[in-house]
């Protein structure tokens, strides 16, 4: 579909919309909106009445002047997080390249050197607070290239299955950065070649920790009911024995979590809360908040998650309830993780209209982490509301956050 026809605001959302791989669903979530909303915006039927919706699609498509939206009924160039991360050409260059010229040209790598590489990458992204996207954006190419060459110079079989479980863990890492940058094809392309790594393998861990990477793709993207389906297949497949290692234990949690959450977007309650208390049973059996395979799974997520399945369902009230609950400082968890659930407990005191907690909430976001604040729809579409309706009491926290994301007052 090209647009040199005379093709309407909808029918162009919906070109560009396609063309970024996310549903209708995904779109909406993105833009602070519903499912509805977008349907009937691409057909036409309700029009699109506010600048600042236009632009924010346009950061959500990746559209860098509005003419292309709009047909030229506004031009204008669009800036800000959203727009094409500039590591995004390097990451896409590597991931398009088949797996036999992924190792070429690259120098003898051995493992224990490749572990080292894979396990500073992940300390960068899950604790440092700044400029941390762009440093494992600036990684990410070489360390996939790198880790075909260390699959290539492993010495034995367990060496080699030590490497490819390592550029899993890569790949890992790529999908979750892409899905931050605004990449869903991308990341996408990323967790498949990770989940056809682990299925080489066979090993029933590395299976489930690659089905979580690509069921978190899946579900970021719309595609919930298909998440649903490929996690309750792994589960199935990958359930641990008894004498199972931890590790096993870890992802097939987290991967009940993550089902749990697909679930519940897909309108399937019952299910979502059965993959709960699967969850439930598997961090009692493990004891303790563990990161393996980078799922973040033990005690304190699953708790965590029973905040999110209560605002998912629209029970915000309950959810703030049980986050009183829940312990959400534990500096083990990774900093994407315990600000990802700030997020959320500030989007439900926003919901509830509790316009102080809100802002307090977003101060403390940026403070914890004021890189990825920047990257949240939700932060962005909470500051916006609220600069309509300012209060003396919290207007200049409220300008101050407003600052630090480039949105004025």
């Amino acid at each position: 579909m090209g647009l040199e026809q005379d093709f309407g605001v909808g029918e162009r959302i919906r070109y560009y919309r396609e063309r970024a791989g996310l549903s209708q669903k995904a779109m909406a979530e993105l833009v602070g909106r519903s499912e509805n909303w977008a349907y009937k915006v691409e057909k036409g039927v309700l029009p699109i009445d506010r600048l600042s919706v236009l632009i924010d699609l346009a950061r959500v498509l990746h559209i860098r002047d509005l003419a292309d939206l709009t047909g030229g009924v506004l031009t204008g160039a669009v800036s800000g997080p959203q727009t094409e991360h500039e590591a995004v050409p390097a990451i896409r260059r590597v991931l398009a390249l088949p797996f036999s010229l992924l190792p070429s040209g690259i120098s003898e790598v051995p493992v224990d050197e490749y572990r080292q590489a894979v396990d500073d990458a992940w300390l960068v992204y899950e604790t440092q607070t700044k400029d941390r996207y762009a440093e494992v954006g600036r990684r990410l190419p070489n360390l996939l290239r790198q880790g075909y060459a260390a699959v290539r110079d492993a010495e034995g079989e367990e060496q080699e299955k030590q490497a490819v479980a390592l550029l899993i863990s890569m790949y890992g890492l790529a999908q979750i950065w892409l899905r931050r940058v605004g990449e869903p094809v991308q990341a996408r392309v990323a967790a498949d070649r990770g989940l056809s790594l682990a299925d080489q393998v066979g090993d029933p861990a590395l299976l489930a920790a690659a089905t979580w990477n690509l069921s978190c793709v899946l579900t970021s993207s719309g595609e919930v009911a298909d998440s649903v389906a490929l996690a309750r297949e792994a589960i199935a497949n990958c359930t641990p024995s008894d004498d199972a290692p931890i590790e096993h234990l870890s992802a097939y949690g987290a991967l009940h979590l993550q089902a749990s959450v697909a679930a519940v977007r897909a309108h399937q309650g019952p299910v979502a809360w059965d993959l709960y208390r699967g969850a439930e049973r598997m961090a009692l059996r493990i004891g303790q908040d563990r990161n393996d395979w980078h799922t973040c799974f033990g005690p304190t997520n699953v708790a965590m998650h029973a905040v999110h399945l209560r605002a998912e369902e629209g029970d915000t009230a309950e959810a703030l309830r049980v986050a009183d609950t829940v312990e959400d400082g534990n500096p083990d968890l990774p900093l994407e993780r315990r600000t990802r659930y700030l997020i959320e407990v500030m989007n439900c005191n926003r919901i509830q209209r509790d316009d102080f907690a809100t802002v307090y909430m977003l101060k403390r976001i940026t403070d914890q982490s004021p890189e990825e604040v920047g990257y949240s729809p939700l932060v962005r579409e909470a500051v916006a509301d609220l600069l309509k309706r300012e209060k003396p009491m919290w207007r200049q926290d409220l300008r101050a956050v407003a600052q630090h994301i480039g949105m004025t007052a």
